[in-house]
């Protein structure tokens, strides 16, 4: 199995919203070996092996790293401006839902996929979408972000267990507050 976290590269997005799916797969290792474009590293989950995968390029070429991966066997995480802040929503395929890491995964290997994504939201109507999914996170918000981190380590660990139908029975109506 594969999994795929989405963020861009480079310390200056590094804590952004954007980056949610890179800091997922940090929780899973903290081993990175270079790889053609990406970087990875290799985990081993009740008994399965399975690749992390940080793709190098920025988050709207994202797709461009099944020019050296197989695309059976993935999920992918990352961000989504949709789904409030402390909520996962777990889908075995679906649209892009205008995001743009996820066309271009899309416009490479079609919409079949399983999915983490993972509520970035909601958006202040006075800032711009790009603006706002570059942003970092507010301090409260990080204590938020760490406890949904654990969750979805818990949720890739589940679904190699047990499959993506019952982590999604498991994990979809599940949400963290400020505070809780």
């Amino acid at each position: 199995m594969i999994i795929i976290g989405l963020g861009n590269p480079g310390e200056k997005y590094s804590n952004t919203r954007h980056n949610v799916g890179f800091m997922v797969l940090d929780r899973l290792s903290n081993s990175w070996k270079k790889g053609p474009n990406y970087l990875y590293s290799d985990i081993n989950i009740s008994g399965e092996k399975i690749k992390l995968i940080k793709p190098m390029t920025y988050m709207n070429l994202s797709g461009e790293v099944f020019k050296y991966l197989p695309h059976d066997d993935i999920i992918v995480v990352y961000d989504d401006l949709d789904l409030p802040l402390g909520k996962i929503r777990i889908r075995k395929n679906g649209s892009a839902g205008g995001h743009n890491g996820i066309k271009s995964i899309i416009s490479f290997i079609g919409q079949d996929f399983p999915r983490i994504r993972v509520g970035i939201g909601p958006k202040p109507e006075n800032i711009d979408a790009a603006d706002y999914v570059l942003s970092n996170f507010t301090k409260e918000e990080f204590e938020v972000l760490d406890k949904i981190i654990n969750l979805c380590t818990e949720a890739i660990e589940y679904i190699v267990e047990n499959g993506i139908d019952k982590a999604m029975n498991r994990y979809n109506s599940i949400e963290i507050s400020i505070g809780k």
